[in-house]
């Protein structure tokens, strides 16, 4: 199954089955009005969402053309967004990143940070930064959707709870980053509004690549039509999915319609940009300075500024865009 989130004046949008191919809709307003409405009573309209979804591709619906940049993101204000550090890759080649320190590496229990969840970006929304100079830097990751999870759950129930899979920027301002990490209270102004793709789709629904708790596909990341990465999700995870849930879970129950974040996408490797056609490259600008320093005893990469475009999209073998692309231009706040 998959569906989209179309803006229709309200905050939480109206809830849509999209088409296998990505090609057209259909209103699943007669069974669940948003996503939210969905998840929370999973068990009981799943097999209708299924047989509309089932006859939208048979053609006994006609649907209407889907157009991404009418997507909010998939959950537009969710009950919890939490973002975790499934890749020891990504911790490795930051921590040398003022203000990130050595005891926040860890191996035995993933790192989480409690994200703002009250307007998540849409797939084609700009990333807007309230000044320039901020170090402004995507991060690439891949994110689930839950039904609810009980405190302290096993790890069987936590990937139970896994009810659909998409990819997400994390945006960061990273000249922030320091400030929020002595505060001692973890990220806040440092994280502006994470953007979603405009897709979510059910894990048995991702043709195979959902294996292992864990998307198998390359993410790849352009900024302004320069291949900056596409590392595989799928390898180099340190932290799973169910992993990542059971922390989350560890003081208190999560509720249906929580996000997790994988964290930024990291492969090992010891390249640097550019990259070539078939490079792993980076899933953040961070990485790749850090690269640069140890390689040439300073950072080339500039972080984002106005007018750069950031286009992140899973891929599959036949180069189509699993999830439908990111695709953000950055802005100033104008006021």
């Amino acid at each position: 199954m998959k569906f989209a989130t179309l803006r229709n004046g309200r905050p939480d949008g109206q809830l849509v089955v999209v088409s296998s191919d990505l090609q057209r809709y259909v209103s699943a307003g007669r069974i669940a009005p948003t996503l939210q409405a969905a998840l929370d009573d999973w068990a009981a309209l799943l097999p209708a969402l299924s047989a509309l979804g089932a006859n939208l591709d048979a053609g006994a619906i006609a649907g209407q053309p889907f157009d991404a940049a009418l997507a909010m993101a998939p959950l537009p204000r969710a009950f919890q967004w939490i973002d975790g550090a499934g890749y020891m890759g990504h911790l490795e080649r930051v921590r040398s990143l003022q203000g990130s320190i050595d005891a926040e590496l860890q191996s035995t229990r993933p790192l989480l940070y409690q994200g703002g969840s009250d307007q998540l970006s849409g797939a084609n929304d700009p990333m807007i930064v309230p000044e320039d100079g901020l170090a402004l830097d995507f991060e690439a990751e891949v994110a689930v959707i839950l039904g609810p999870v009980p405190m302290r759950p096993t790890v069987a129930e936590a990937a139970a709870a896994i009810r659909l899979v998409t990819i997400c920027n994390d945006v960061s301002l990273r000249r922030l980053v320091a400030d929020d990490l002595k505060n001692g209270f973890g990220f806040f102004h440092a994280k502006p509004a994470t953007a979603f793709a405009p897709i979510v789709i059910t894990a048995d629904a991702l043709d195979g690549a959902w294996r292992g708790n864990r998307l198998h596909l390359p993410v790849r990341i352009s900024v302004n039509d320069t291949l900056y990465g596409q590392p595989n999700a799928g390898v180099d995870v340190h932290f799973d999915f169910p992993a990542l849930i059971v922390e989350a879970a560890r003081t208190r129950s999560l509720a249906a319609g929580t996000i997790i974040g994988s964290g930024t996408i990291a492969n090992h490797h010891d390249e640097s940009l550019p990259i070539k056609r078939d490079g792993i490259g980076f899933a953040c600008i961070a990485e790749a300075r850090t690269a640069e320093k140890i390689k040439f005893g300073r950072a080339r990469t500039p972080f984002l500024k106005p007018g750069d475009v950031v286009r992140i999209g899973a891929m599959n073998s036949d180069g189509q865009s699993v999830f439908g692309d990111i695709n953000q231009t950055v802005m100033l706040l104008k006021r």
